[in-house]
Order: structure tokens, then C-alpha cells, then sequence
């Protein structure tokens, strides 16, 4: 148990029971997991996994969700209504913190001196968790994606101050809920740092994420295939335009945010945090396997 996360972790999921990425690489590495499904797909979902994992979305989060535009129930209302839901369910399990993932992760990984190892065991979760229970003023952190860590390239073990994508762990008694139905990750982000928490991104564990409209069903169903991603860029623009514009890059529409306003914000160690001198590798070692 010391090699699994002390928090719960929630994958998000629609449409996807097929391919259903993140629950099989969770499952592989015997990592506990609950999946929140809508209602009228649960039992595809129940055919595939056990059922004790399987959380049904209850119906107010969808009425009570602020999909931050004025279309109501005309478009799906995204990702954000299962993870405000994931978080007060946390809560009722008395976590401080909860983990949130998308539902298109193939495998997580270990990046350490240039070699990026997938993980047979939940270590770097509970690592990380240790990581974030040493600062008072730490609101969200998370993997980054393998796309954006080269092996040719260095990177620092974690990045401050940035926004945290489709695998994130949250702190429960920050002052926030999600909204949007677009780009809710990033306005979450957003916020904490305007506000003077901190994120950290790591880069030592990685998540090997599939890319945006490369797999059906979540967002690329209700949103991407039909209408592009310029009405996603618009509406963070619209959210932040302190700091976030829309731009035309790789043949589609992205947003651009500009994270240099919040380099003041520091990490602030909890009072009278005792940090051991020795390396903790979490039971972790190479090895090769055929």
C-alpha cells in the first residue's frame, strides 16, 4: 500500500468504454481507481469494469454547472461537471487532495536522466503526494505529457508556476470549482495563480497522453469533429485576456497564455516540516523486462 496514492483518484470518462485508456494503465500497475460515467452509459461501462469502481454522474452537477456562455444545454457541457463532482465526492471520503484524470492516458512514466521508463507500480503518485503535503500555499500540481519532455533534451524536475493538464492532483480546501466548457484545466490554473497558490508541473513523472481529436468520444465527440478548436482558444481569451490570446499554429486554432506574470509566486514550506536527508526512490529501480 505505501507504493499507492493516499488520495482517490477519478478518471473522467464519456463515451470511451472501448478504448477506455487511463482505467487499463491504472489497472496494469494496480492502481485504485473510481470512473464517473453519465447515467445512460453506465452499463457499457459495467460490461468492461468492475462496477464497484463505476460512479454515475448525478444530474445536478450537470444543471448547476457554469458553462461560462449562454447555450445552456443546446452543446455538452464538458469534462467539468464529472470533475466538480469528483471533488466533492473526495471530500465525503475526508481527502485533503484528490487526483483528476482525463480518460485517453495509455501508460505513466518516470523521466530520470534522459531515460523515460513506464512505472509498474503507483510510486510516483505517492510521491507526488508527499511533494505537495510539504507547502502551505501548493493548489494544484500534475504530470506533464511525454510530447513535451523530449529524452534528448534536459528538463528540470518540476515546473512552477504553469497550468496543469488531464492529470491532475488537487488540493480539496482551495476556494474554486471548475467552469467552462472549454479549457477548464487552464482556467483553473488561471485563477490559483492570479490569486498567489502555486502549481507545479512535473516533469520527473510523465503521462503519456493521447492527443487532441486523435480518439473518439469526450470532447473530440462533443466539440472538436464538429466546430474545430477556435470557439475553446475564444472562450479562455474571453476568461483571461490579461494574459491568454488566440493564435493560428500546427494547421488549427490554439490559445496562448503567458505564464511570466506569475514567476513571484514561490512555494512556501509548511511550518516546522521535518524532510528527510536521504533519497526516498520509493521502492523504484530499473529493470529490464522481455
Amino acid at each position: 500500500m505505501l507504493m499507492n496514492p493516499s488520495y482517490p483518484i477519478y478518471i473522467v470518462s464519456k463515451g470511451r468504454w472501448e478504448s477506455r485508456l487511463t482505467s487499463k494503465a491504472l489497472e496494469k500497475i494496480n492502481v485504485p481507481y473510481y470512473i464517473i460515467v453519465e447515467e445512460q452509459e453506465y452499463e457499457q461501462y459495467a460490461n468492461v469494469i468492475n462496477p464497484e469502481k463505476i460512479l454515475i454522474l448525478p444530474k445536478k452537477y450537470l444543471e448547476d454547472y457554469d458553462p461560462y456562455d449562454d447555450l445552456g444545454f443546446t452543446k455538452g457541457k464538458g469534462a467539468g461537471c464529472a470533475r466538480n463532482f469528483a471533488w466533492d465526492h473526495s471530500i465525503s471520503l475526508n481527502a485533503s487532495w484528490h487526483w483528476v484524470m482525463d480518460d485517453n492516458i495509455a501508460s505513466f512514466q518516470r523521466l530520470n536522466r534522459n531515460l523515460m521508463v513506464k512505472v509498474t507500480t503507483g510510486a510516483i503518485f505517492k510521491a507526488s503526494e508527499d511533494f505537495v503535503d510539504r507547502y502551505e500555499n501548493l493548489a494544484i500540481a500534475g504530470f506533464n505529457y511525454d510530447f513535451f519532455c523530449q529524452s534528448k533534451e534536459q528538463h528540470p524536475p518540476f515546473i512552477l508556476n504553469t497550468r496543469i493538464y488531464s492529470c491532475l492532483l488537487i488540493r480539496n480546501d482551495i476556494p474554486y470549482r471548475w467552469r467552462g466548457r472549454y479549457n477548464e484545466d487552464t482556467d483553473l490554473s488561471l485563477r490559483v495563480l492570479k490569486d498567489g497558490w502555486c502549481t507545479v508541473q512535473f516533469n520527473a513523472f510523465i503521462q503519456e497522453k493521447a492527443q487532441t481529436q486523435t480518439m473518439k468520444g469526450g470532447n473530440s465527440d462533443e466539440f472538436y469533429f464538429k466546430e474545430g478548436t477556435l470557439p475553446k482558444s475564444q472562450m479562455l481569451a474571453n476568461m483571461h485576456p490579461d494574459v491568454a490570446k488566440v493564435v493560428w499554429r500546427f494547421n488549427r486554432w490554439h490559445h496562448h497564455v503567458d505564464y511570466r506574470a506569475f514567476k513571484k509566486n514561490r512555494l512556501r514550506f509548511k511550518p516546522d516540516l521535518d524532510i528527510p536527508d536521504q533519497i526516498n526512490n520509493y521502492g523504484m529501480f530499473l529493470r529490464n523486462i522481455d
